[in-house]
Formats: C-alpha cells, structure tokens, sequence
C-alpha cells in the first residue's frame, strides 16, 4: 500500500486513536466504493509526489499547518484534512463526506484535536 512504501521521498501515515489504536481515516477510505477508494488513494499519491502540496481544487488550506484534500466523485465531495509532519511525512487526520458549501466547524475542530494528539507523541509517527 502507498503508506508504508519507504522509497518514497514523502510517505504518509494514518492518524490512529491511541485508546482504541483504528484509524478512523483509513476505515472511512475502506468503507467507500471501489472506484470512490481508487480515487481517493490516486490523490493521496499525488500528494506524496507533490511534498504535501496540491493546488485548488485538489486541496486548500483550512486552519494552522491543516490542509485539505478535496476528492469529488459523482456528488459525493470526500475531504480528507492532513498536515505535513516532520521528515517529510504526511498525516491523515480526518475524513468526512461533505455535505455543506463550508467546512463545518465541528469537522475541523476534529481534525485539530488530531492534530494536537500527534504533536504529543511524535515518535508514533516519525519514520523507523
């Protein structure tokens, strides 16, 4: 799978409950259709080849070091919220499906609380 390729000069990871260890993001990616999951892995690899940095309307910024990537498919509009972390790593905080013409608060506050997680144990995240 592309998050655990070590060639790679960008590599992401999966933000992970440290109470319950699953990675809501990669169960919300899981959980999509094929084709939906297809898609949104496709754009996660382009964010590896492009260092974390996509161009609207692939991602935008959306608070802090948050970003977003944006992942249409049909009328469903996929978002998934990531931060480049240290030595080049990318990490998935939230998914959601959007369903308003802005980001709702509540989903990014979720993401931020992610965000502060990882900040506090950073070597579950470094590269090994």
């Amino acid at each position: 799978m592309i998050y655990t390729d070590s060639t790679a000069e960008y590599r992401v990871k999966f933000y992970k409950d440290a109470k319950t260890g699953r990675s809501l993001v990669l169960e919300y990616i899981e959980g999509l259709s094929d084709k939906e999951q297809a898609k949104v892995f496709k754009y996660i690899e382009f964010l590896i080849v492009n260092k974390g940095y996509l161009e609207e309307p692939y991602s935008k910024h959306i608070k802090g070091k948050i970003r977003e990537l944006r992942v249409d498919f049909a009328r469903n509009r996929h978002r998934v919220l990531y931060f480049i972390f240290i030595k080049r790593t990318i990490i998935l905080l939230h998914a959601f499906l959007k369903k308003t013409a802005k980001t709702p608060i509540s989903e990014i506050k979720r993401a931020e609380e992610n965000y502060y997680k990882v900040l506090k144990n950073p070597k579950i995240y470094e590269p090994r």
